[in-house]
């Protein structure tokens, strides 16, 4: 079972919209696949129609095995399972904080369906927390969608930083350029200042400032499902490819 973390230390780049279009691109594809949404806002189990379990509260996401496999809902696609997120989920780091070996409480839990799915989606919550380190723990890879602009460049600095003074394995940081406005000078600078710094690093897929993306929300279903030949529905899939040929 592979784990796939949609994460970003910076709110508003496309995080749970990724999520949301690569959960949906491993299902058409064949995978069994579930989207565990770990942000309290709840925007990956709204975008599938799914409603969270009123039980799985408090610390028995972490404890409980029973109560997280029965939160599990199905989407309207197949091979698509969704955990969604309520607001309990806020003080995640609150219990784990409390808890032995916060770091692994996680991966633990994601084991309960371990052989029941190919490939786990996270949607993250956009910080630096007891939370995001028991997610850098659990993932195999963690997918990093970056704005090409001053604030984001400098957050997505400081991420390779924590790696770095935590130990933990920088390879797993699959990084990709979000939002990209063409006509910006801005944007084609520092892509090209920061594929110059993290040489290799960064993925060559592209997203495309869309309002495709920004109607989900109305359609309530993934980009790829409603415009999949529009340009971000394309490079949805195209992200997919290349997460599978480098992971």
């Amino acid at each position: 079972m592979k784990i796939i973390a949609c994460y970003s230390n910076k709110g508003g780049v496309g995080k749970t919209a990724s999520a949301v279009n690569l959960a949906y691109a491993y299902a058409q594809s064949g995978a069994r696949t579930l989207l565990c949404d770990l942000d309290p806002q709840g925007a990956s189990g709204f975008y599938f129609r799914v409603k969270p379990s009123k039980k799985l509260k408090e610390a028995k996401f972490f404890e409980d095995v029973e109560r997280f496999t029965k939160a599990i809902r199905g989407s309207d696609y197949e091979y698509l399972d969704v955990l969604p997120a309520n607001l309990t989920f806020r003080d995640f780091d609150i219990f784990l904080s409390r808890m032995k070996n916060s770091r692994s409480r996680l991966k633990k839990a994601l084991k309960a369906v371990d052989g029941d799915y190919d490939v786990i989606l996270l949607d993250c919550p956009p910080n630096l927390s007891s939370l995001s380190e028991a997610v850098f723990k659990a993932a195999d890879h963690v997918v990093v969608p970056v704005i090409p602009s001053t604030l984001t460049e400098r957050t997505f600095a400081q991420l390779v930083s924590f790696f770095e003074e935590q130990g933990l394995q920088a390879k797993k940081l699959k990084p990709f350029f979000s939002m990209v406005q063409s006509r910006k000078s801005l944007h084609g600078e520092t892509m090209e200042r920061m594929r110059k710094s993290y040489k290799g690093k960064f993925l060559e897929t592209q997203l495309p400032f869309s309002t495709d993306v920004e109607r989900m929300g109305v359609h309530r279903e993934p980009t790829m499902a409603f415009a999949g030949n529009r340009p971000a529905g394309k490079a949805y899939r195209a992200l997919w490819h290349e997460l599978e040929k480098r992971t």
